[in-house]
């Protein structure tokens, strides 16, 4: 929605809202006045105005929700509001907003998940007359959502409350785009993505998460800015919150991405929607044919192993495996000609587009040579009972800073990039430079907590270096320790799933109090049970370093093992800082020390969340107090204590 001479809504000032004996202070919450709340706003208030960027730092407790949404409403002008995680969208739509309400009154606001959270009403009747359902699980699950879609108004999956989050079902009958009819499908007036969409073009603020937004832009660029090709409208701003992920998850979005999953769900699609319709006797022919090659070719890819590493062989794969490529290739194309023969079939040409896509993504990621991508594959193993491998051939931007500023900073005009973790030292220069923003203003609000009275941070002296083999039995010692003295109430948090398996096999034999590890029950599942479980201690790996709000006694202390530097095997951070060593950088404090010190504020931000919390820091990792670049995290953390001393962890926890 492109700016207007509107005149600011009636609402009131900011001033009037944020100050001292203002709306805010009389509303329900617990209200101290913060200066730095108000300032942000004005700042947010007048980029809108001047269509200006802004990026700012908020620290935690700044309240930086409502000092963006506030001058976003009073535009007049619609405003996405983009967010790290669903769990913060959804605090956003069901907290804040309804708390808004209650001050300003009713708001236009919508709420907007990417399409595969949504039921596909075509697919739920093609399935009805086509039934593909896998044992008496999925019959059940079919049962529930069918009818659940009888009276459900969104169509949103997370209103069916027993349904598992692997559910297989769900992916035959979701609403992703690859699938999808557009305004030729016989339900499209009935649609619940045409009706998301229509409630998105009569709101003021729009909220959503990154990957939609991401997801969103390359559906837009792949249809060459083909008016129903997104579900987001156009707008006056985009607010990032949470800006701190942009460049991974643009990466995924600007990237390619093909797995055997994908090829297995497109041969799925292809029976369920056309078999049986006029022209398509041969298809389930080709579509087993497609099943047993791509299978081939996945299992013929040069990989040791599991996990990601880097696809440099790709001319000699070819030469001498090109045939399993040439196989699945040929297949796609066979399918593109009998679907185009298919006249009058409403499902062919959006399934035919669908394949083409696919081809032309497996073209690229095996022929392409483009200079700014590197190249890799990675096997997974599924969770869950039914363990399963899926294989990933992708290709990733080396650097995505002309691309954003391309396709956001110099589109969009105002871009509000906001987070408790922006600065390195103190400045913007590194957030800026791998992100693509040039002219900005900067804002850095500092936290209104008392970090110097709420916060101990422990540096254990004289612990090895994390690469000698007796680190884990000293770690282990300190975390035993320190759990004593905090009597559990505890985020553990790793910087590798072995490193945590390896202390957690140590210390669960000595420690008295329940344990919780990542992967034993999906995160929210262990998040709910750690708070209700007295003393209870969370061992975690990069999941649990961020989007993680635990308020109060419950959660007393964090231990981080190691400095998060990224693994530099990997071959995106290897790709990332060979391209800086070749411009003349130092890949490793350009870019791995700047890294890092962004995802430990994060993983320390788990601790305190509000004024009533306190707690203590611990950093096994004595690199920080050794190397010189030491210096550079300690400056970038918020102002704690320091201490080396044991004995200083017990006196801050006898004056609980």
């Amino acid at each position: 929605m492109p700016p207007t001479d509107d005149p600011i809504r009636a609402l009131p000032t900011l001033y009037e809202f944020f100050a001292p004996g203002g709306i805010l202070a009389s509303s329900s919450l617990p209200y101290e006045y913060r200066p730095g709340q108000l300032e942000m706003a004005k700042a947010v208030e007048r980029a809108l105005s001047e269509r200006r960027h802004l990026i700012v730092e908020a620290g935690t407790g700044t309240g930086k929700t409502l000092a963006y949404l506030l001058p976003s409403l009073r535009t007049g002008q619609r405003v996405i509001v983009s967010t790290g995680t669903k769990a913060l969208q959804d605090q956003l739509y069901f907290r804040d907003i309804p708390f808004l309400e209650t001050l300003l009154g009713p708001l236009r606001v919508c709420y907007m998940k990417g399409r595969a959270n949504y039921l596909c009403r075509h697919k739920l009747s093609a399935l009805r007359a086509q039934p593909i359902l896998s044992g008496l699980e999925e019959i059940d699950q079919y049962r529930q959502i069918a009818e659940w879609e009888q009276t459900t108004e969104s169509g949103d999956r997370s209103e069916l409350n027993e349904l598992p989050e692997t559910s297989a079902l769900w992916s035959k009958l979701d609403a992703r785009t690859e699938a999808c009819l557009g305004s030729t499908c016989p339900d499209y007036s009935r649609c619940f993505i045409t009706e998301m969409r229509r409630k998105a073009l009569e709101s003021d603020i729009i909220i959503v998460n990154h990957h939609l937004f991401f997801a969103d832009l390359s559906i837009r660029q792949e249809a060459g800015g083909a008016p129903d090709a997104g579900i987001l409208p156009e707008s006056a701003a985009v607010i990032f919150d949470e800006a701190h992920e942009l460049e991974d998850i643009a990466s995924n979005y600007f990237g390619l991405s093909v797995s055997n999953v994908r090829f297995e769900e497109l041969a799925r699609d292809t029976d369920a929607l056309l078999k049986g319709k006029e022209g398509g006797e041969k298809l389930p022919a080709v579509t087993q044919q497609l099943r047993e090659r791509a299978r081939l070719f996945f299992a013929g890819l040069p990989m040791a192993g599991d996990g990601r590493q880097a696809f440099v062989e790709r001319e000699e794969y070819l030469e001498t495996s090109g045939d399993l490529y040439m196989a699945v290739r040929t297949t796609l194309r066979r399918m593109e000609d009998e679907m185009a023969e298919m006249k009058g079939v409403d499902e062919a040409p959006g399934l035919r587009k669908r394949v083409g896509r696919l081809r032309a993504e497996l073209e690229f990621l095996l022929e392409s040579s483009a200079n700014n991508m590197v190249y890799w594959m990675e096997r997974r193993i599924s969770p869950g009972l039914r363990q399963s491998r899926t294989t990933f051939l992708q290709a990733t931007p080396i650097d995505v800073s002309e691309l954003l500023s391309e396709q956001i900073f110099e589109t969009i005009p105002t871009v509000v990039l906001a987070s408790a973790t922006l600065t390195v030292g103190g400045g913007f220069d590194h957030m800026r430079k791998r992100l693509g923003l040039q002219d900005a203003r900067e804002l850095i609000v500092p936290s209104h907590f008392k970090y110097g009275e709420q916060a101990l941070l422990y540096l254990p002296p004289n612990m090895p270096d994390p690469r000698e083999p007796d680190f884990p039995e000293a770690a282990a010692e300190v975390i035993r320790r320190v759990l004593e003295i905090t009597k559990g109430r505890a985020f553990c948090l790793f910087t590798s799933y072995r490193q945590m398996r390896d202390l957690y096999d140590r210390l669960l034999p000595v420690l008295d109090y329940p344990i919780l590890l990542h992967g034993s029950a999906p995160r929210n599942a262990l998040l709910e049970q750690f708070r209700e479980t007295p003393n209870a201690v969370l061992f975690g790996t990069s999941s649990f370093w961020q989007g993680v709000d635990v308020q109060g006694e419950s959660l007393s202390c964090v231990i981080i093992d190691k400095l998060p530097f990224a693994v530099p095997s990997d071959p995106v951070v290897q790709a990332r800082m060979k391209a800086i060593e070749e411009n003349g950088g130092k890949p490793f404090f350009d870019y791995q020390v700047p890294s890092a010190v962004l995802t430990l504020k994060q993983g320390f931000g788990r601790l305190i969340r509000s004024l009533e919390d306190r707690g203590v820091l611990v950093l096994l990792d004595p690199r920080i107090q050794r190397q010189r670049y030491g210096k550079t995290f300690l400056e970038s953390l918020p102002p704690y204590n320091v201490t080396r001393t044991i004995t200083d962890v017990e006196e801050f926890f006898k004056a609980e």
